[in-house]
């Protein structure tokens, strides 16, 4: 234990070198006190877990209905308890890459004043150029996909409550707003968005449950899923997306006071998450059964009423919070590759991150496919990124016997035994590459396809004419 005393002591002193957090940590309880502290720099453990777990239940939350008619009722909770065990594995993985990596580098007197590690340092600064180049591929490649996802769910959510306007030009509208994220300069001072993002997802995960439950079935439901494996392993990467928001982890990590606490952070806040997903993606599955196939968004079936509009309110909201989460990594690596990192000014800092909304934007307007898209994003992206990548990083970072003796995280205490370790993250490999990269990914990108061939490119209101079966749903609600 003692070199992994002696990395925690190392990061420890050292942290009155980056932003604020010596200072803050040991004045906790007085600075909770001052406003601007209160809402603005956050680097709690609480913080971050507010920040996993908001991060996680975005806009996929409206998705998971889909993915349950997809996959079924049974096969979608177990791939949701499957996937979440199995993210918050890897995202520990990569909180112990990230405390091997810092400690390593402040034994060589190395200062991160006014820099914010990104897990490609880590995977440069631990396995050398070519792991550097696989992962900012893959990570910022993933981050701005997934902030496409964000505009395509904001014009998607926003529709139901106003449809004079089409979904394409909600797009452009909701891309200037999420523009203004270039003002927030780090994920220090997301503390009061992520707590008000989380109570966002909880209303509206419980808003949807409810709501079915007292809708009730409609008439003739069916419950036929898996129709064909197309539709099963699209629904199964989908689920394989929910569960993989940690592309962030390295920068929440770097924006804690005390980033060696991070360890189980990403498990609990995967536990809170089931209390949300789980329920609502049931009970509407329940409710609504196989029109669900049609409706990727379960705003479209739930019936029209004042808590419907604040959950879709609610939710335009934290998509915006998501927008600004899922892009600031990029900004961060575009200041970087301008030199602008270490600018102090916030109005100069904004001005040199626009030029990263602006293909966001772009993208969101071709592929307007809310669903198929996270599917697609999930086998392609989330698959490398968030799973294999930890895992054969860490398999390699200590695959000498002198790294795991000197190493500065030992194996947690329900795994003691590195050659255990091994195993899991060989089977996490294992899995990921075949089902949710190779079945996980056939199966997205022909439904993806058939997507773009029934709607084309830049379609101007994805999903937008109800088909004819939806006009008696909300007539034969009271018969049940």
């Amino acid at each position: 234990m003692l070199p992994q005393k002696q990395a925690e002591e190392a990061i420890v002193s050292n942290l009155n070198e980056t932003e604020h957090e010596g200072k803050e940590e040991s004045n906790d309880s007085q600075a909770m006190f001052g406003v601007k502290n209160l809402l603005w720099h956050g680097g709690s453990s609480w913080d971050a877990w507010f920040s996993c777990a908001s991060n996680q239940v975005a806009q996929v939350l409206l998705t998971l209905p889909y993915s349950f008619s997809q996959l079924g009722m049974l096969s979608g909770i177990l791939f949701q308890v499957f996937y979440g065990i199995m993210g918050s594995w890897t995202a520990y993985l990569i909180s112990v890459l990230y405390i091997e990596y810092r400690s390593r580098k402040e034994k060589e007197n190395v200062s991160f004043k006014n820099h914010v590690i990104q897990w490609f340092e880590v995977l440069d600064g631990l396995l050398g150029p070519y792991w550097k180049a696989i992962g900012l591929a893959f990570n910022c490649t993933f981050l701005l996909f997934g902030s496409v996802i964000q505009l395509i769910a904001c014009a998607s959510n926003i529709y139901y409550i106003n449809d004079h306007l089409d979904k394409r030009t909600w797009t452009y509208i909701f891309g200037a707003c999420c523009a203004t994220t270039v003002f927030i300069p780090s994920f220090h001072n997301y503390r009061i968005w992520s707590f008000l993002g989380l109570g966002m997802t909880t209303y509206t995960a419980w808003y949807m449950a409810i709501a079915a439950l007292v809708h009730g079935q409609v008439e003739n439901v069916q419950h036929s899923g898996p129709k064909s494996l197309v539709l099963y392993f699209t629904g199964a990467t989908n689920i394989l997306y929910t569960f993989g928001g940690h592309a962030v982890t390295v920068e929440v990590m770097h924006a804690m006071w005390k980033p060696q606490k991070f360890k189980y952070i990403y498990l609990m806040a995967t536990l809170y998450v089931f209390t949300l997903t789980i329920p609502s993606a049931t009970a509407v599955y329940w409710a609504f059964g196989d029109q669900l196939l049609n409706h990727s968004n379960a705003f479209s079936l739930l019936p029209k009423s004042g808590f419907r509009d604040a959950a879709v309110i609610l939710m335009l909201i934290h998509q915006f919070i998501t927008f600004g989460f899922a892009c600031t990594p990029l900004y961060f690596v575009w200041e970087k590759v301008i030199g602008m990192h270490d600018t102090k000014s916030i109005c100069l800092r904004a001005v040199a991150r626009l030029p990263v909304v602006i293909p966001i934007w772009f993208l969101a307007i071709i592929f307007p496919f809310f669903g198929p898209i996270n599917s697609a994003v999930g086998a392609l992206l989330v698959s490398f990124t968030v799973y294999i990548i930890p895992a054969l990083a860490h398999m390699l970072t200590y695959r000498k016997a002198s790294a795991r003796q000197n190493a500065a995280e030992k194996p947690p205490f329900f795994l003691p035994s590195w050659v255990g370790m091994y195993a899991l993250n060989a089977f996490v490999v294992a899995w990921v590459l075949v089902v949710g990269f190779g079945f996980g990914g056939w199966a997205s990108m022909t439904n993806f396809v058939r997507q773009v061939d029934t709607f084309g490119l830049f379609a101007k209101c994805y999903q937008c004419k109800a088909p004819p079966s939806a006009a008696p749903v909300v007539a034969a609600a009271p018969h049940h």
